[in-house]
Order: structure tokens, then sequence, then C-alpha cells
């Protein structure tokens, strides 16, 4: 058992609660569970703590959950491949991330995948939905990033961005059977380490033929899994699907089956108010990524307040969710948008309703029967803090310079700032695979 003593217990607001602090809580873990939250914990007969941990002047708050990410990208920080110009999105799709996720193989997507998850931890991240491509790499890509959560004691889900942009049918039907395969092998092993889930995934519709979608369709029907796919984070990608198919872009998803309440649907800056109203009435999310859409140039969702289910991610730009929140806000503001700070704090705490739908669990609360994601977190204010401004605070006053302990599924995977094991060769080792990964980058020409 593991026992965190005087914390200031701080919970997020969701839709049917509100914010909550409260100072002198104990909180007693047993396995990955939470089974006690009171003012004062004691330590009865019989009953054996392995680990105490005194929180004293710290907040104790649920792990954040990064709802949309690319851990493939990892190792593209400060890159200095040969890279073309990229005057839009389109672009930097073909010069920059086409070819980089071309160059992936099996050794510099591990490092990949394992310095994102430790940034993540590293950050306030307890849990990554992961979106993953490498199409010289695609048999056992999933696998690989599993190893590298597991190695960081990370919480997540991968997947396979299905597309046919490199090879056809062919390359659509490896997507989904690595897709597939995955889920199976999560089903077959869960009891020996259950921190890994999986969606099917695809990159988006303009780069998905009509084939691959109903193989998609089957996939999440034999799984029991939702996709995961980019939609409209272009408006090429709704102009593509209304003239080649003569649809908008949710509903051709939903013609195959692929929209329910495990859905993840990333970016739809430019999606019509039928597209919107499809994905609220089969219940999935949006996963709303403001800095990647700031730096691809694509625009701003003006239509973020008309979903049921909104969560927040990076697409790929690290996992600080401190630092998401901030700039969900301030650019929301920038674009005259009337919600205020405590809207984006239920977004980012509704990535924990994903989990809870994907793990059969619960999880975004410390409170008996939730699952031991946990952060202790060092913040010193000159003002109050209380739970009417815990928003405030958020946007503008905390970061992730004050994380100190990590708790995964009732692990400590970050101590004092520290991981539990040397990470110092990992980084060079890393370091060693992005430099080999630009040079495959230049020689693809």
């Amino acid at each position: 058992m593991l026992l965190i003593k005087n914390a200031t217990l701080v919970q997020f607001p969701s839709e049917s609660d509100p914010a909550k602090i409260q100072e002198g809580v104990d909180i007693l873990v047993d396995g990955s569970e939470i089974v006690k939250v009171e003012s004062s914990i004691e330590i009865a007969a019989g009953m054996v703590v392995d680990k105490v941990i005194d929180a004293k002047g710290k907040l104790v708050m649920p792990g954040m959950v990064c709802s949309h990410n690319h851990f493939y990208s990892g190792l593209a920080r400060g890159i200095m491949a040969d890279i073309k110009p990229c005057p839009d999105f389109v672009s930097t799709l073909q010069n920059l991330w086409w070819k980089l996720d071309r160059a992936l193989d099996q050794e510099s997507l591990y490092y990949s995948g394992l310095i994102c998850s430790l940034e993540a931890i590293k950050s306030g991240c307890t849990s990554v939905i992961d979106h993953h491509a490498s199409p010289n790499f695609i048999e056992g890509s999933l696998s690989v990033l599993r190893d590298g959560f597991i190695k960081a004691g990370l919480r997540g889900m991968t997947c396979y961005e299905t597309t046919d942009r490199n090879g056809g049918l062919r390359e659509l039907e490896r997507g989904v059977e690595e897709n597939v395969n995955f889920a199976n092998l999560i089903d077959s092993q869960k009891d020996q380490s259950y921190l890994v889930e999986a969606h099917i995934g695809a990159h988006a519709p303009f780069t998905v033929a009509d084939a691959g979608l109903e193989l998609m369709g089957q996939a999440v029907k034999q799984t029991g899994r939702g996709i995961h796919i980019h939609v409209a984070e272009d408006k090429y990608d709704v102009s593509h699907s209304r003239h080649m198919y003569g649809m908008e872009p949710l509903a051709r998803l939903d013609k195959f089956g692929l929209l329910n309440h495990k859905s993840v649907i990333g970016h739809a800056l430019f999606l019509e108010d039928g597209d919107i109203e499809l994905l609220n009435q089969r219940d999935g999310f949006l996963v709303h990524n403001a800095r990647s859409n700031m730096n691809n140039g694509v625009g701003y969702n003006h239509k973020l307040g008309q979903y049921r289910n909104l969560a927040l991610g990076t697409d790929g730009i690290g996992a600080d969710m401190f630092e998401e929140l901030k700039m969900a806000f301030f650019k929301h503001r920038d674009a005259k948008g009337s919600m205020w700070p405590d809207s984006f704090l239920k977004f980012l705490n509704n990535g924990n309703q994903l989990l809870e739908r994907n793990f059969d669990a619960q999880f975004g609360k410390i409170e008996p029967g939730y699952k031991a994601d946990i952060l202790i977190y060092d913040y010193t204010t000159p003002t109050p803090l209380v739970a009417d401004n815990l928003p405030g605070h958020m946007a503008f006053g905390m970061n992730s310079s004050g994380v100190r302990t990590v708790i995964v599924d009732g692990k400590v995977v970050l101590e004092n700032s520290e991981f539990p094991f040397d990470v110092s060769d990992i980084y060079a080792e890393a370091a060693k695979q992005g430099k080999r990964l630009w040079s495959a980058m230049d020689q693809l020409g």
C-alpha cells in the first residue's frame, strides 16, 4: 500500500461536479486504486504500508490526460533534415511529417516513444492517447510503442493511422491488420500489464478510400474499440470529401459504422453543424489541439461550444497539458471567444472520460474506487487558492515546473522530479537515433 499524508486535495471541475480544494487530507492506495480519502488515516494493525509520502504544503490532484498526441514525432525537435518549403498544410504533411514517418524503423521508433513517455510524465501527465504512423515499419510498431509506455510507467492508448497514401489497398489492409492484432494482443495480456489500450486508427478521411473505411468498420465491430482519426484539420479534407464522395466527412465515416462513444476525432476545424450534431448523437469526442493548429496555420475552431464531448490534446507538440490549457484559452480569447478558464479546465479533465470508456475503470478524481493516477504538485501563490478560482490559477499561474511526484496505476513513476531509473543513457541514445532519422529522411529525397 501507498499512503500520501497531509495533502491539499484538488478536484478538477466536470459537467456534474464543481472544483474542490481541501486541506489536510490523507490518501491510501491499495494496488492500482485509491481506497481511502480521509482527514487522518491511521495505519492499523496488520495493514502493510510499503511507502509513505508526506505531501505537506503541496497540492495533490488527478494526473493530466493528453487526449491526442503523436509519439512518432519525438525525435523531430530541432530537426535538421532537408525540408522543402511548406507554404500550406498539405505541403507540410508531404515535405515534413510524411517524410519523417517513412524514415522511422523499429529502433528509432522505440526511442521516440520512450522519450515522449518520459517527458509526458515529467510534465504531469499520467495518460496519453497516441496516434501512430510508420509506413515502412507497420507490423509490430504498436507493440514497440507499448514497450515504451510500460518502461516509463505511463498509461495510454495507441493505434496505427491507416492510410493509402503510400501503397494503396495493401497499405490500408496492413494498417487495419496492425490495429486489430494490437487490440487482440491487449485482450490477451490484460492480466499481465494493463497500462495500454487500443483504438482503430486512421490518418484522415482524405487519405482513406472507402475500401479502407469498410475494413475499419469491420475492425471496430470485431474488437469493440473506437476510431482515432484526424478530420477537417484543413479545409482540403472537407472539400475532398464533398468532391470525391458527395458527403460531409463525419457522415462518410458514419456510413461505415465508425462513429460511437469511443471515437476520437482530432481537430475538426471546418465541420458543418450537421456533422457536429452527428458526432454529438453518436456520443463521440472532439479533441482540440490549439498549439498545433496555430503552428500549422490552419485556422481556429470557432464552434468548440457546440460539442457535447470535448477534450484537449497536443497533436505531437509534447505532452505539457499545463501549457496546452493556457494556449487553448488564450487563443480562444484572441479569437473573441466567450469561454473562460473554467471551461478549458473541464475540457482538460474530460480526457478522463475517454479513459473510462476504454479501460472500464474510474479516472479523474481523488476518491475511493478511482484509479490511482495522481500528481503531487508544488505551487506557491501570493493570492488565495480556492475552488472557485482554481481555473484562473491554472491559466495564469501554474505550469509544469511545479510537478514533483507522479503516480500511475498506484506506482510511483516520478518522485521529487526524479525517475526511479537513470535516463541519461536513454537520452544519449535518443540523440543518436534522432541524427540517424534525419539522415534517413534526406535519403528519401
